[in-house]
């Protein structure tokens, strides 16, 4: 649209509406009880919420130490060539086909994966501006403690029948 030249001689002034401010509205964060209700059918195990909050700071720093693979192609990928680690799907992905074969793959390889409930959150802990459906988290002497933490309590949640 095109501006008039009385608002385009007003702004170059530093003139103008006084209500056109560039401030984002947040949208309010919804706590995990409200996320949990959101994932879909076949997201077990599910992680809880303490397990969730420590995923997420995992994630983050495999993110800074490049130990991480985002995304439906790449962790595939990762998985058929045989990288170990474990993986981390988000719980509220519509369609639901996109990431279905993913658990399927992870078990035949061995490799443990959860469901966390919010994939806005997960994307924003691998340090990305988009949400991400899943991310494989590698091995990595930076953050050796908290890998091996996630790992033995990823492993220790029950498989769905």
């Amino acid at each position: 649209m095109a501006r008039s030249k009385d608002k385009k001689r007003d702004t170059e002034n530093g003139e103008g509406d006084e209500n056109n401010d560039d401030t984002k509205t947040e949208e309010p964060t919804l706590d995990y009880d409200e996320l949990a209700k959101r994932v879909c059918a076949i997201a077990k195990p599910l992680a809880g919420r303490k397990l969730t909050k420590r995923l997420y700071k995992t994630v983050k720093k495999a993110s800074k130490s490049k130990s991480l693979r985002r995304g439906v192609k790449e962790v595939s990928k990762a998985l058929r060539k045989g990288e170990k680690g474990f993986v981390v799907i988000a719980g509220d992905i519509s369609p639901i086909d996109v990431i279905s074969h993913i658990p399927v793959a992870c078990e035949d390889h061995k490799v443990p994966y959860a469901y966390v409930p919010s994939r806005f959150d997960l994307g924003a802990a691998s340090q990305t501006k988009r949400p991400t459906s899943i991310v494989l988290v590698k091995s990595h002497e930076d953050f050796q403690e908290n890998y091996s933490e996630c790992l033995s309590e990823v492993k220790s949640l029950p498989l769905p029948l």
